[in-house]
């Protein structure tokens, strides 16, 4: 591969649509973008608002903190945050400014408007339609999908503006399929690091910073602060224990954004801060870092490709191997050494469900880190799973598509039951 070839401003590309800025967890951060965009359609404050989600999004906004609402949890919270103090032009920053005056009015609308929460199931994993109304005007707003897809703005039942479902697949002009092991370690060795020296960096600053403050601060179980409380400095735990702390954060109202990696920030962190406190440990030069994390997160991409951005598999998973395969460069292993590690991490902790966003995804990035950095010091020590193990097979690239398989098709029932129990909790 070379700098001009297709396939590596393909890669290119994938970083930069992939990591961009999102405040608080993306879910409810959907929530409060169709809600800001529906009052801004209504043109004043609504009397009533209606929420239709499908059951995942259902499972990842119902245990949440909203950011910058002073710890108010949940789907009726993200709405609301949206409808009073959103810029839908800001999009999965929708509600990165607001002013105490704000959350007053936030609390007063959740006291004294009605607002209706309804599972629906279209047969869409990613589904949310916001309502709001006043006297006898409404707006409704639709996005399908992926977080910012809004294909239905309609007011008074003219169809403002209406996207067929389907066309309604990310607006992505890089193709994630031609993803794949060989290629993506080909791409960062041929790597000009000023290509996405501005993505890079900005993930860098974003990520450990929040990471820093999950540590510094009193959020969710501080699953960060035990693991280093308990274990110490060394550093296999300093970085897992990072990476846990920015959730901590996060999970739990922290209004510092996060640079995300597969629509999700906990997945962000988890391949990326790990790779950094290695890279500073190690001493590694700016390019190696630039090298390990455009590593990681395509590694993490292409891993989540085959399984779409709500599972009941825990996206930490992927996130996890991705940052061994870094942290494996950054040792000095090769190619071989890479993709090991990612088959010894996946067939470690691949039975981690998703259950929603809520503290305890701070423990399971933890594990997820853990087994990608077990992954590769197995590998190192002449040790590895092997093709019927489990659901490992023969190539990493046969075993990624099993994983795909099993948190697209396999978990769908799984899904089912988790969302029923959170509903009726």
């Amino acid at each position: 591969m070379k700098k001009g070839d297709h396939l590596y401003q393909t890669y290119i590309h994938i970083l930069k649509e992939e990591l961009i800025p999102a405040m608080g967890c993306t879910e409810p951060i959907a929530i409060a973008y169709a809600a800001a965009k529906a009052r801004e359609i209504l043109g004043c404050l609504p009397d009533c608002v209606k929420i239709e989600a499908s059951g995942s999004i259902i499972k990842n906004v119902k245990s949440v903190i909203v950011p910058n609402t002073k710890h108010l949890k949940g789907i009726p919270a993200a709405a609301t945050a949206g409808i009073i103090a959103g810029d839908a032009s800001k999009q999965l920053e929708v509600i990165a400014r607001v002013n105490d005056e704000q959350i007053d009015q936030m609390k007063s609308f959740l006291e004294n408007r009605e607002i209706i929460v309804e599972h629906i199931d279209h047969g869409l994993v990613f589904e949310i339609i916001v309502t709001v109304y006043h006297q006898n005007d409404y707006a409704r707003v639709r996005i399908v999908n992926y977080h910012t897809n809004i294909v239905l703005i309609e007011k008074n039942g003219e169809k403002i503006f209406e996207q067929p479902l389907l066309s309604a697949g990310e607006e992505v002009s890089a193709d994630r399929n031609l993803l794949n092991m060989k290629d993506i370690w080909e791409f960062i060795q041929c790597l000009d690091e000023n290509d996405i020296k501005d993505i890079i960096d900005r993930q860098m600053k974003y990520n450990m910073a929040i990471a820093q403050e999950g540590l510094n601060g009193n959020y969710g179980a501080n699953i960060g602060k035990v693991i280093l409380k308990t274990y110490g400095e060394d550093v296999k735990f300093k970085a897992k224990a990072m990476a846990a702390a920015g959730s901590d954060a996060r999970m739990n109202g922290c209004e510092l954004p996060v640079i995300i990696n597969s629509g999700s920030g906990n997945q962000g962190m988890t391949c990326s801060v790990p790779v950094i406190v290695y890279a500073r440990h190690l001493q590694s030069s700016e390019k190696q870092l630039y090298q390990a994390l455009a590593l990681s997160n395509l590694v993490a991409i292409h891993q989540k490709t085959g399984i779409g951005r709500l599972s009941a598999y825990c996206g930490a998973v992927n996130a996890g191997a991705a940052a061994g395969a870094g942290i494996a460069f950054l040792s000095g292993g090769n190619y071989e050494d890479v993709i090991h590690t990612v088959v010894n991490a996946l067939a470690i902790v691949s039975g981690i469900i998703c259950d929603g966003a809520k503290a305890s995804c701070a423990g399971k990035i933890a594990s997820a880190v853990d087994a990608g950095i077990l992954g590769y010091e197995m590998f190192k020590n002449g040790q590895q799973f092997y093709a019927g193990d489990g659901i490992i097979t023969k190539g990493v690239e046969a075993t990624i598509r099993n994983v795909g398989r099993l948190g697209k098709e396999g978990m769908k029932e799984t899904n089912k039951e988790i969302i029923d129990m959170m509903i009726k909790c």
